[in-house]
């Protein structure tokens, strides 16, 4: 392959990983564990400031763009706690002064206190996990909250000052046919969130689902209720930017964005996943944190929380781009795969060309972007793309 050029420093996010819920949802595969007795909650404070400490060197004089609180669910924290959290991280890393700072909610932990909380300690985005509107569809689900808690806990949220908030929806569900999700769909509208993460429910491995499938609808009635909510969302002026994100103007999520850029991002928490870029070794790396909440805990005794890390190989890197990339309804600018992977654009044009003659990918050689067929079969494209 060509010699990479210089690589250069991506901007940069912070994740924070909350490993615990109330309960494991079926159909979850992230690192969460369900609770068992109190939490400790000080204890995981200080282990989360001591691996910000540890790892703040990564930051190479950057600032912190947009933080983002995954789960697990983080509002089982007290807000109390989540601003203890937050100001140790501004002691340590550098925020921007517009930081997109969001925490994951479950509706069936929403308290008003937390969210007063959450927002004076400056949480400024709620992503509220709402998946349906269906009380049936919630129990198959395993999720603890009722219909009648999501608005709720929306209602809550704008009341405590929040006027950044998504809502996370699953469509494809058991038993579901379109009229079904559009009611779903119709009732996350109604509340007039400003994002709305709209996505198809797919069986992971090493989930309760993956062992015992649930019987969902098939591919013509998941693609009718695809082509229906996608025309819905439009109508409802809620555009599309990513493969299943939707936001009103001026509202897309700057974290996701980020990570769709290629950007870099530090990564505390049990079993949290960073990527980092190092421009004089021209070298890209990611990592991973300790996994068990008892381990990452017992982990801050000698700050050694890290539990794998690898460079990524440069014959990988122009599929890593393009997997985040292509995602993207606008794509992103040619340059950018030269800035963020140190190859040229030429290295991938083998594989580019037979996508454009193809019509899956556009013809601007300014940007790198899927057509609306490409994205179609996005997946597709990108088989193409690592085939190589």
């Amino acid at each position: 392959m060509t010699q990479p050029a210089q690589l250069a420093l991506p901007p940069l996010s912070l994740y924070v990983h909350i490993p615990w819920c109330v309960r494991k949802c079926p159909y979850c595969d992230f690192n969460s564990h369900s609770v068992r007795s109190e939490l400790p909650v000080d204890a995981y404070i200080d282990a989360l400031l001591a691996d910000c400490s540890a790892d703040r060197h990564f930051a190479q004089q950057r600032k912190i763009r947009s933080v983002f609180f995954g789960g697990g669910t983080p509002s089982l924290l007290p807000g109390k706690a989540i601003a203890r959290l937050l100001d140790g991280l501004r002691e340590r890393l550098d925020f921007t002064r517009d930081c997109e700072i969001t925490l994951e909610t479950n509706p069936g932990t929403a308290e008003y206190s937390n969210f007063a909380d959450y927002r004076a300690a400056g949480v400024n985005r709620i992503s509220l996990g709402a998946q349906s509107f269906n009380a049936l569809q919630l129990q198959q689900l395993g999720r603890i909250h009722q219909p009648e808690n999501i608005q709720i806990a929306f209602t809550q949220a704008r009341d405590a000052g929040f006027d950044n908030i998504n809502l996370d929806l699953m469509f494809a569900l058991q038993g579901q046919n379109c009229a079904d999700a559009m009611r779903d769909l119709e009732a996350a509208i109604a509340l007039e969130p400003e994002h709305i993460s709209w996505y198809q429910l797919t069986i992971e491995p090493n989930t309760a689902f993956y062992s015992n499938p649930p019987s969902l609808p098939d591919d013509d009635t998941s693609w009718e209720i695809q082509q229906a909510g996608m025309q819905l969302l439009a109508d409802s002026n809620y555009a599309q930017y990513e493969v299943s994100a939707y936001a009103r103007a001026g509202k897309q999520a700057a974290h996701n964005i980020n990570y769709w850029e290629f950007g870099d991002y530090m990564a505390i928490g049990a079993g949290a996943h960073g990527k980092i870029t190092w421009p004089e070794e021209n070298r890209i790396e990611r990592y991973q944190k300790t996994r068990l909440p008892d381990h990452y805990l017992a982990a801050a005794q000698t700050c050694a929380f890290t539990s794998h890390r690898e460079t990524l190989a440069e014959h990988n890197l122009p599929f890593e781009f393009m997997m985040n990339a292509l995602r993207l309804n606008q794509g992103v600018a040619s340059e950018l795969f030269t800035a963020r992977t140190g190859l040229p654009l030429a290295s991938l044009e083998p594989q580019l060309t037979p996508l454009r003659e193809k019509g899956l990918l556009g013809t601007d050689p300014q940007r790198l972007y899927t057509t609306t067929l490409g994205h179609q079969y996005l997946n597709s494209v990108l088989e193409s793309l690592l085939s190589d």
